[in-house]
């Protein structure tokens, strides 16, 4: 296997020798060293790089990605507990293998199919199948305890937030009042019959990706996933459809573009229904209407993911517009949302417009 040194200086030398290492058990690979590195576009926690090596097949490369963790953002989960559901997902059939750990990253199996576009959310047909899909993954009996896990998450992130924040963002992003926003939240929302799931917590259209033949889907990435109220996964998956982290402004959310009522009772209910029978009206009706509320917690959640990323991510995307976006979503939908006639904060509400409709 001849062929000058892979000096790549994005890929930390751990991971070389894993990916050398694989590359020398197939025999159809022409050269160890002669791999290519792509940067993939639209990750905002880690670096992801696909590396593929030419082989005796010339239109089949092999391939595989590198994850490399992004700096800092442990205070986000627990990566001990992420590499467990990454094992346990792939024993489950429902995502890529792992190859090979390194100390900032690991090496994965690469999925022959396509990333779904910012569109791709709104194609009806590829809709019922991210419902069906969802319906499996929440179903999954996956190890350790099975509470609920959002508020404690909220908390721990409003608190990292406070570290990281000096005064005057505190100021501008109202800290000393999302504490209490939070408990408002949870003792609103939290409902003795809800029905409670393994959630991905992060269902935006870059973490599924489609076999374009076979149609199936596979959901990807699982830093956020999580025992949680399903209504929150529907919740943010909607919010979701806002957003396109591949136009020139990724980090500007349209929120003309979150789901209407009549798309979200079709998610709900062919998400109901994907299993067999047909859910009631009231059921469809109440998931629709505890999904809604649930994009308050939403909006909390990625508001704070935006301020602590801008103070620990070096990834060029411009998070503190977007956590601004966040918080003033959440300012401006709490009153109908919840019911109530209080004002929003005016140092939030300025610009973007931000809104939908209920």
């Amino acid at each position: 296997m001849g062929g000058k040194s892979f000096t790549d200086s994005r890929i930390p030398g751990e991971a070389r020798k894993i990916l050398y290492s694989l590359a020398s058990t197939w025999s159809d690979v022409v050269d160890t060293n002669a791999l290519t590195v792509t940067p993939l576009m639209g990750a905002m926690t880690n670096e992801v790089y696909q590396i593929h090596w030419p082989t005796e097949l010339e239109n089949l490369p092999r391939k595989v990605l590198v994850r490399i963790y992004g700096e800092g953002v442990d205070v986000f989960f627990n990566r001990d507990d992420e590499i467990r559901t990454f094992e346990c997902m792939s024993k489950n059939g429902q995502g890529p293998r792992l190859l090979g750990r390194f100390l900032t990253g690991r090496v994965e199996e690469f999925i022959h199919a396509r990333t779904l576009s910012a569109p791709d959310m709104r194609d009806p047909e590829i809709s019922a199948i991210i419902a069906s899909k969802l319906r499996e993954f929440h179903e999954l009996d996956m190890p350790g305890p099975k509470n609920v896990i959002l508020w404690s998450r909220l908390r721990n992130w409003l608190s990292a937030a406070k570290r990281l924040c000096p005064a005057e963002e505190a100021k501008e992003f109202l800290f000393d009042t999302i504490e209490g926003e939070i408990s408002i939240l949870e003792k609103e929302l939290s409902q003795e019959n809800q029905l409670i799931g393994f959630c991905h917590n992060d269902l935006q259209y870059g973490n599924i990706m489609i076999d374009e033949e076979s149609r199936s889907l596979t959901i990807i990435d699982y830093e956020y996933a999580g025992y949680n109220p399903i209504a929150y996964d529907f919740a943010n998956h909607f919010c979701e459809m806002t957003a396109d982290y591949h136009s020139e402004t990724p980090h500007i959310l349209d929120f003309d573009k979150y789901p209407g009522f009549e798309e979200r009772q079709n998610f709900v209910r062919l998400y109901l229904s994907s299993s067999g029978g047909e859910p009631s009206k009231n059921e469809v009706q109440q998931l629709v209407q505890d999904a809604e509320k649930y994009s308050l917690a939403s909006n909390i959640g990625w508001g704070l993911w935006g301020i602590i990323s801008e103070h620990v991510n070096e990834i060029d995307f411009d998070y503190m517009e977007y956590a601004r976006q966040r918080f003033k979503q959440y300012w401006l939908t709490k009153p109908s949302l919840l019911g109530l006639s209080e004002a929003h904060p005016s140092s939030l509400t300025s610009d973007n417009g931000v809104h939908h409709g209920v």
